[in-house]
Formats: C-alpha cells, sequence, structure tokens
C-alpha cells in the first residue's frame, strides 16, 4: 500500500481544481447544442448509451482511455469499472509506458 500517499499530480496540481477553464456541471448536447443537465441525467444517459452499445455490439465494442491529469487512485478505479462493468480489457493510458 502507499499508506495514503497521492502520486505526483494528485499532490501537487491543485491549481487545476480552482481552474477557470473547469467544467463544473454536467452537459447534454441536445439538437446539436450543449445544455447543463443534472448528474443524475448525465450519469444515466452515459449508463444507457454504455449498456446500449455492450448489448448491440458486444462488451469489446467499447474502450476507454485515462489520462495522466487523474489520479493514480482515479486511474485505478477506472480501469476497474472498464473490467469489472463493461467486462472489457480495452482500457489505455497516455502516460502508458
Amino acid at each position: 500500500m502507499n499508506a495514503g500517499s497521492l502520486c505526483v499530480k494528485g499532490r501537487f496540481h491543485s491549481d487545476l481544481i480552482s481552474s477557470p477553464d473547469r467544467i463544473t456541471t454536467p452537459l447534454i448536447k441536445r439538437d446539436g447544442v450543449f445544455e447543463p443537465a443534472s448528474w443524475d441525467e448525465a450519469l444515466s444517459l452515459v449508463a444507457a448509451k454504455f449498456l446500449e452499445i455492450k448489448h448491440r455490439d458486444g462488451p469489446d465494442a467499447l474502450a476507454v482511455l485515462s489520462s495522466a491529469r487523474c489520479t493514480n487512485e482515479e486511474n485505478y478505479l477506472l480501469q476497474r469499472l472498464t473490467r469489472a462493468g463493461l467486462n472489457t480489457n480495452s482500457i489505455d493510458h497516455c502516460a502508458r509506458t
């Protein structure tokens, strides 16, 4: 275990949290225009679309890309969601070796 230590980006990039460019409200595209939505509405839409693709085309039709801007903990959770929730090993990371 890491004894509660964060990765370097999680520990030292706190400026990203208060960035004016950060999106803080979910947006759903309706008629070609992004509109604010509730978190429940946005997450329900994403889950429904993932399940639709998974049932229609199989789990390997889905893939997940992660970011080096995420903490190690967030990347771990994303790979668990990908493998256990979506039943695919199709996950990649921009900073992999």
